[in-house]
């Protein structure tokens, strides 16, 4: 197997990344946690560019990501060896490295279905305007709604997601709808050739295989919360 990590950081070329992770994908799976811990590390790393700081240990990343030294060292084990033992890591390589890996070293246009009050949110999200992705278009079935600009995005009619998806190239779909139209949107996000959805409606989605669909329930996450406290008085009082 290449070691893909310390040969990209010398030969930083698309064809021979492509090749270096092809080779590695196809002999280990990635799991999802360890994807999301590279989201931190690659967000840690960009404090670390702004400050101007040029190099980075496991432990030093590990505190600022919430994670462990280790586990960083393992995380990026996937992937190949990016650190020189005594130096550590070098802050802008790792994080291109990181953002390749990630798939943010190009732009993806994002596209929002359902402009209500969350919608409206999300298109004022500062994370949804960077230029790893941004919100395209937004999409609405309410006349009041189409037409208008909201933090600078037309608001059209979601009858005509298809063809908009394929004049912007969307690549993701947001849906921010209620739930009982979710489905309905996600139908009509799939037949559009979009592949990969973020779903903040409290509803369980059906998509077929070779679509990635993501959940996003507050209301879950506000639950887990309440269960936390409730059992943790419940612990006290037992005691």
């Amino acid at each position: 197997m290449l070691d893909c990590g310390r040969l990209a950081l010398v030969m930083p070329t698309a064809n021979l990344w492509r090749h270096c992770m092809d080779d590695r994908r196809s002999s280990q799976r990635i799991p999802p946690t360890t994807v999301r811990r590279l989201s931190a590390y690659y967000r840690a790393l960009g404090a670390l560019v702004e400050q101007g700081v040029p190099h980075v240990s496991s432990k030093a990343l590990s505190d600022l990501a919430g994670s462990t030294a280790p586990q960083v060292r393992r995380d990026l084990a996937y992937f190949g060896s990016f650190g020189t033992r005594g130096v550590g890591y070098s802050v802008n390589a790792l994080r291109a490295q990181l953002a390749r890996i990630l798939g943010i070293d190009r732009s993806w246009p994002l596209g929002l279905v359902g402009v209500g009050n969350l919608g409206q949110a999300l298109l004022a999200y500062r994370g949804f305007r960077g230029p790893e992705y941004k919100i395209a278009a937004a999409f609405d079935t309410d006349p009041a709604k189409i037409g208008a600009v909201v933090e600078g995005v037309q608001v059209v009619d979601v009858s005509g997601f298809a063809s908009e998806a394929r004049r912007l190239g969307l690549a993701i779909a947001l849906v921010a709808v209620p739930a009982e139209a979710a489905q309905a949107v996600v139908d009509q996000v799939v037949a559009a050739d979009v592949h990969a959805i973020l779903n903040f409606a409290p509803a369980q989605l059906r998509v077929p295989a070779g679509v990635r669909l993501s959940n996003v329930d507050l209301s879950m996450e506000v639950e887990s919360l309440t269960h936390a406290l409730t059992d943790g008085r419940h612990g006290a009082g037992a005691a």
